[in-house]
């Protein structure tokens, strides 16, 4: 009777360890089947995630929304870049934007620069330029806060690098850092150009050297909204779209361009010959 209940127990056991094993196959292929779940987001083009039925309205900028570049204590930049839409500062002063050979007469409410389609404004300046950073920072917050805030009943968590992902409309979280580096990521609005995508992110974005933010299927760089809870570091050469909305810093490495808008609310904004356009509403 003891070898019998021995043996029996050596099968109970190994049929226990084959079943954990299968356990364990099984919940990666829930993973990708089901909108509310973590995906193994490792960059590889073969994985799927899910298609969200719950629509996310596009986030108010207010009057940020005027501003391609808007920081709160640093504009620095590397010539040469381009530039196409306004730049602001605040509350930092106009000694805090460096590297744009800006043209300005005392009293004026803004000032130019040859690297710059539009103006640059800075706390100092005249009324109503003081007044109208104020707002736009406070509106930067705003926004920020109510993406960071948005709720859905089949949100997609992500985690670690989504390069390789193609996303479908609507809202995606991380609970970390999110990292763009063994591929490319393509938005894919499914035909429908008012289709927004929000992505959540608590800590840090970074992207590597060359890698791409594509659109596809109507998608538009206007309606994809990036809160990024830290800061954000765009990769030598790497093509973004999308508005980042930063608590901190957003960084550009040479040769980096963005469709898109740099929105850091505390700390700075650092450009290196980038190309950064503000996309068209």
């Amino acid at each position: 009777m003891k070898k019998s209940f021995n043996a029996t127990l050596h099968t109970f056991k190994h049929s226990k360890l084959m079943l954990a094993f299968i356990a364990v196959l099984m919940a990666g292929v829930l993973v990708t089947a089901c909108s509310n779940e973590s995906n193994p987001t490792g960059g590889n083009d073969d994985v799927v995630i899910p298609i969200q039925t719950t629509s996310q309205a596009k986030v108010n900028l207010n009057s940020a929304a005027n501003y391609v570049i808007l920081a709160g204590s640093e504009i620095s930049n590397i010539p040469t870049s381009a530039i196409t839409g306004h730049i602001g500062i605040s509350p930092a002063s106009a000694s805090f934007i460096t590297g744009f050979s800006m043209v300005y007469t005392a009293g004026d409410a803004q000032s130019t620069s040859a690297q710059v389609t539009g103006n640059l404004y800075a706390s100092d300046y005249a009324a109503p330029t003081p007044a109208t950073l104020t707002a736009a920072q406070g509106d930067l917050t705003t926004a920020y806060n109510n993406a960071a805030g948005r709720t859905s009943t089949d949100i997609v968590l992500i985690s670690g690098n989504i390069g390789g992902l193609t996303l479908t409309p609507g809202l995606y979280k991380s609970s970390g850092s999110l990292e763009i580096s063994s591929g490319d990521l393509t938005f894919d609005a499914k035909g429908n150009a008012n289709a927004v995508f929000i992505i959540q992110i608590a800590s840090t974005l970074n992207t590597t050297s060359d890698r791409k933010v594509i659109l596809a299927g109507g998608a538009q760089a206007a309606n994809i909204f990036w809160q990024v809870g830290t800061s954000a570091t765009l990769g030598t050469t790497s093509v973004f779209k999308g508005t980042i909305m930063a608590d901190q810093s957003i960084s550009l490495g040479t040769g980096a361009s963005i469709e898109g808008r740099l929105l850091a609310r505390i700390a700075a904004v650092t450009i290196e010959g980038n190309t950064v356009v503000k996309p068209a509403s």
